[in-house]
């Protein structure tokens, strides 16, 4: 089975490349500003690319080529990277009475449909969704936030999510500690053992990494205001409907909530040690 073939039930194939990719990319980062003062939070770089682009990269090597951005503050910032990042990376020449001659920059080979969608300044994440409905043009869609990274087999939940043919799928992930773990001897006099922030074995909570039916839309989103959050009224409810079904991820994720974790994926990328990077440059 090739990466954009997901395989569904009675042997029928999820064409990935048509299923959009929703990323929820209004938020303003305000626990991050050391290192996003005038930046939205999908746009703080780890090494020289912005996070929503690694995520986005990440979901194109499974396979995916339609992606939708539910823009909110400093929306002006993501439109320009995408619509200049090639001229503005370009060295120039200018001669007079003829058009800029723009050499080399970014290389832009990713075969990507990107849909710019203006959902507000103060819409919940619930409603940055329903803004987007007229997009999703699938019977099924992709949902995750422009602040989250991991190395999800994203074409295995594709193929777990199909199978349960439940209205939504959620990636499970194990919170990291933010503390060293100790493990010490049975007369508790000595650390035997000590791992810096290890990845806790028990518990599960949500990766951000969603894949759900068209029709949640209709019936979780479409009553709800603009400014509701997804994850406190539809999300709930379809839990409660025994209609969220959950893809369980045992390897790297994390969220870029802060300063901290910003350095920290940004020191993974420079040591290249990336887990999520997947694709050769």
């Amino acid at each position: 089975m090739t990466a954009d073939q997901a395989q569904g039930p009675g042997g029928a194939a999820v064409d990935v490349s048509e299923i959009p990719v929703v990323i929820l990319c209004g938020g303003q980062g305000t626990r991050i500003r050391e290192a996003s003062e005038k930046l939205p939070k999908p746009m703080i770089a780890i090494g020289d690319k912005p996070i929503v682009w690694h995520i986005m990269k990440t979901y194109y090597e499974h396979g995916f080529r339609k992606f939708v951005l539910c823009l909110g503050y400093k929306s002006d910032v993501i439109k320009s990277y995408f619509l200049d990042r090639k001229r503005l990376s370009a060295d120039v020449v200018l001669r007079p009475g003829q058009e800029p001659e723009f050499i080399g920059g970014d290389k832009t080979e990713e075969d990507w449909e990107i849909t710019l969608v203006e959902t507000g300044l103060d819409a919940g994440t619930g409603g940055r969704v329903k803004l987007v409905a007229k997009y999703l043009d699938a019977p099924w869609f992709m949902l995750t936030y422009g602040d989250g990274i991991g190395d999800i087999d994203i074409t295995a939940e594709v193929n777990h999510a199909v199978r349960m043919d439940k209205m939504a799928c959620v990636t499970g992930v194990h919170p990291a500690s933010r503390y060293g773990e100790m493990h010490v001897d049975d007369a508790g006099e000595m650390v035997t053992e000590f791992n810096e922030k290890p990845t806790l074995a028990t518990g599960w909570v949500s990766g951000g990494f969603f894949m759900m039916k068209r029709e949640f839309v209709d019936r979780y989103l479409a009553d709800i205001d603009d400014e509701d959050m997804l994850e406190k009224g539809p999300l709930r409810h379809v839990s409660r409907d025994g209609e969220l079904a959950v893809y369980e991820h045992e390897g790297f994720w994390m969220g870029m909530d802060t300063f901290r974790d910003w350095k920290e994926l940004n020191g993974l990328w420079d040591e290249d040690k990336a887990p999520w990077k997947i694709w050769k440059d």
